[in-house]
């Protein structure tokens, strides 16, 4: 008999401890072992428990989920914590915070904080339980935190964005990075890395829901070295800058003067999917002028595009699978000939670097 995953669910909301348990226990696979109706409880049940993974409400009286998860963690960072965050801006700010400090990743509440159509995402529930349960098992919580807080101090990070403003040139290279589940924790892994002189403009394309992105910029913005803004329509790319693509809109390059452009066409999967904006930068641009990039990810939503820029000239970089949360995407580029180079996501800003000035 195979062990089930043992599941604590954590949520203030009786009713919603009821329906995350229907959902979770329509797979035979999966166990729920306990709930919690607050962070105190969640820290009790955890002792008494022993869970394999957590799904971790944030707005909860007598101790919120964010601080209850530090606690966990410090004493049990073999455990996987799942976030079930709500739909707002205070939500995503908070769901990106535990992202840094250790989180696997989370699953947003179509509604609210009670949001009794949380069957609406409930197979996102299910995947992500079973991919927090083995990226836990084969990779350390510990240190994916360290180098998330490797970047540079605050400080210093405005002191280097003040000199990018007086340094910033017309773009003349682009760099688009193609990322998924387990992304918002990469990212903050890879941007921080690249430095403001780095000579292209950087894309981002996050499969995200449309009220999380703007948030998620502005916490890429202030741990990074380029400014990263989540891109409106009109702005124009610009060497050493980030633009992060906004949920629910494909992101497009109109002209080579370097114009972004959102468009509600074509009809995908993802909004914004990775293949567009690839293939979009690619066409106006030219392959000897772009670097690919595609990490962590369910699918295989980029694939196609990296391999497009390989064979026009441009350089191409997957995320190894030691490293990758789920190795989807750039598995998918990597065995169909899209990647050139494989590195894991602790080398990523290195690679990234060393293509660019390739291209010089």
């Amino acid at each position: 008999m195979i062990d089930k995953i043992k599941i604590l669910i954590v949520d203030d909301s009786a009713l919603m401890r009821r329906v995350l348990k229907e959902i979770i226990m329509s797979d035979p696979s999966l166990d729920v072992v306990g709930t919690a109706r607050d962070g105190n409880d969640a820290i009790e049940k955890v002792h008494e428990l022993k869970p394999d993974v957590i799904t971790m409400d944030i707005n909860m009286p007598v101790m919120d989920g964010l601080t209850a998860m530090q606690y966990i963690l410090n004493d049990y960072p073999q455990i996987a914590v799942l976030m079930v965050s709500s739909l707002t801006e205070e939500g995503a700010l908070t769901t990106f915070e535990a992202l840094e400090l250790g989180a696997f990743d989370y699953v947003a509440k179509p509604s609210g904080t009670v949001s009794t159509d949380i069957y609406l995402v409930g197979r996102e529930i299910i995947q992500k339980v079973k991919l927090a349960y083995k990226n836990v098992n084969g990779k350390s919580i510990r240190d994916r935190v360290e180098r998330r807080s490797s970047a540079l101090p605050q400080k210093k990070v405005q002191q280097q964005k003040q000199l990018e403003l007086l340094t910033i040139k017309e773009v003349t290279k682009v760099v688009v990075i193609g990322i998924s589940t387990g992304g918002p924790g990469t990212l903050m892994e890879v941007l921080p890395m690249l430095p403001e002189d780095l000579g292209a403009a950087v894309i981002i394309i996050q499969h995200m829901p449309p009220a999380f992105t703007t948030s998620f910029a502005k916490r890429l913005d202030g741990a990074s070295r380029i400014s990263v803004k989540e891109v409106t329509t009109g702005d124009v790319l610009q060497n050493g800058r980030g633009y992060l693509g906004p949920g629910g809109y494909q992101l497009v390059v109109r002209g080579d003067s370097g114009v972004l452009r959102l468009t509600s066409s074509p009809k995908t999967v993802f909004m914004p999917c990775v293949n567009v904006t690839m293939e979009s930068v690619l066409s106006v641009y030219g392959g000897k002028n772009v670097v690919g990039v595609l990490m962590t990810g369910m699918g295989d939503d980029g694939a196609d595009a990296m391999v497009k820029i390989r064979q026009a000239g441009g350089i191409t970089i997957a995320e190894d699978e030691s490293t990758a949360v789920v190795f989807g995407m750039p598995k998918e580029a990597i065995e169909r000939g899209g990647a050139e180079i494989v590195v894991p996501s602790y080398k990523m800003a290195e690679a990234i670097i060393r293509a660019v000035r390739r291209m010089r």
